[in-house]
């Protein structure tokens, strides 16, 4: 699948029909205000959970989320070393095939002996500019394939973070507060009351929402098909585990009301 990447005369064009404006607030996620809820969520986790796993995590997610800040930076910025190549070496094959073909000409035009002849000469010279519009389309895409390759690579680190949220709440199960446990040897530890599970499982829904918001920043910055569905598949993905936490969540508020519904 060949997704649309950013041309250089995209670029040009879009000066002409774009319209100045003041700079969007509300229409567009902003990085730094994303990483600002994360560093203040995991604060709250800290605080509320000192030492556990679910606070390495949320911190690992924000060193992922100043990563990202960095990488959307340089998406956003030209590859001018890349385009430069790029331009030069399209140059020198426009160059090549233009004084192949004006040579073959010269030496065809004394010697061609009919029409089948010169329909050979046409079909050869329809090839070789068929293998130049596929070597220009190579080299016009390489800096929107390299700025992909690196944004799926980020996805891929934020997918993975994810599914670490999901392991974390697995075992976080509200059964054990409704009904006697009946606890064998290999049973998980469950010490939490219905307020701390709640709060537990609240602040791994949060984490996959800014893991999702951070997925969608790739997308708001680069104009790729093949980077638009993995955005929406990372979106998917923290949308899907939410659910299921939120089940629990209101397992719990519906058989204890009361402990669940404190202050935060």
């Amino acid at each position: 699948m060949l997704g649309r990447t950013p041309m250089f005369a995209e670029e040009w064009f879009s000066l002409f029909i774009r319209k100045k404006s003041a700079p969007p607030r509300y229409s567009e996620l902003k990085c730094d205000l994303i990483l600002m809820t994360l560093e203040k969520l995991e604060t709250r986790i800290l605080e509320r959970f000192p030492g556990s796993g679910l606070s390495q995590v949320c911190g690992e997610l924000r060193q992922v989320g100043a990563g990202v800040q960095q990488l959307i930076s340089r998406l956003q910025q030209p590859i001018w070393i890349v385009r430069i190549l790029v331009v030069l070496t399209i140059l020198a094959l426009v160059f090549l095939a233009v004084a192949v073909f004006s040579a073959s000409l010269k030496q065809m035009s004394p010697q061609v002996d009919g029409i089948s002849d010169f329909l050979q000469g046409v079909e050869s010279a329809i090839n070789e500019l068929i293998f130049l519009a596929i070597a220009l389309y190579f080299l016009g895409t390489l800096e929107g394939r390299l700025k992909r390759y690196a944004t799926l690579r980020a996805l891929h680190r934020l997918r993975s973070i994810a599914h670490v949220v999901d392991m974390h709440q697995l075992t976080k199960d509200p059964a054990y507060l409704l009904v006697p446990p009946d606890n064998t040897a290999s049973s998980p530890a469950r010490t939490m009351t219905a307020y701390e599970l709640a709060r537990y499982l609240d602040y791994c829904s949060e984490l996959l929402s800014i893991t999702s918001k951070l997925a969608a920043l790739h997308a708001q910055y680069l104009s790729d098909t093949v980077v638009l569905d993995a955005v929406n598949d990372v979106e998917q993905l923290a949308h899907g585990l939410s659910g299921k936490i939120w089940q629990k969540i209101m397992i719990l508020d519906l058989a204890i009301p009361n402990e669940v519904s404190k202050d935060k």
